[in-house]
């Protein structure tokens, strides 16, 4: 969607370059009609490009329908939205819904996380903590001098066994001595723990 250009799951055979309508909705009722155009046939369903402004297409989509769901309990409402809802709420996710977000074990959603500007050092150190951390969602995290000044994220991300060891080599240098100690005993891999015993040793 951010790039104009969306997955539609169909079984109907349309020829390329067919252009129609297509009706969106938003996770809160928020509805767009847009104009697309089929640029590839997928095995499952269509590759569609979309006219427009992505980011105000995104805005309104987003936008809250106050006259639906008014009641709704937050948690009930999450479980209701699509894998592709998530990921597009949680670039703009309050802070109930980055918590209940947070939990979410899809590697995409995560990172669309990682780009709302209002997700906190706290919420960061939580993913850092993650079983479910990958390879991209770390290197966002090692990416941004913002988070990695905080020693809660460090910590996290250098405990986690998900943490590729070049990452948490990076890491090392930056801990106090007590705390590159502890990696020295009982750290995720043996590379990291000798990194650590030859930083003592200096």
């Amino acid at each position: 969607m951010s790039i104009g250009a969306l997955r539609l799951p169909t079984g109907e055979r349309v020829p390329l370059h067919t252009n129609f309508e297509v009706a969106l909705r938003g996770p809160y009722g928020g509805e767009v009609d847009v104009k697309a155009t089929v640029v590839a046939l997928l095995a499952d369903g269509l590759a569609l490009m979309i006219d427009g402004d992505p980011d105000q297409r995104l805005r309104r989509l987003l936008a809250r329908d106050e006259s639906k769901g008014a009641g709704e309990n937050a948690w009930d409402r999450m479980r209701s939205l699509s894998q592709m809802e998530k990921i597009l709420l949680a670039v703009k996710a309050d802070r109930t819904e980055r918590a209940l977000l947070l939990q979410d074990t899809d590697p995409r959603v995560i990172l669309s996380l990682l780009r709302n500007p209002r997700l906190t050092v706290e919420e960061v150190a939580r993913v850092a903590k993650s079983p479910h951390l990958t390879f991209q969602i770390a290197d966002v995290i090692m990416k941004t001098a913002h988070w990695m000044a905080s020693l809660d994220v460090r910590l996290n991300l250098i405990h986690n066994p998900k943490t590729p060891v070049a990452f948490a080599l990076r890491v090392l240098p930056t801990l106090p001595d007590q705390e590159v100690r502890a990696i020295a005993r009982a750290g995720t891999s043996m590379q990291l723990k000798q990194a650590a015993l030859r930083k003592l040793q200096k």
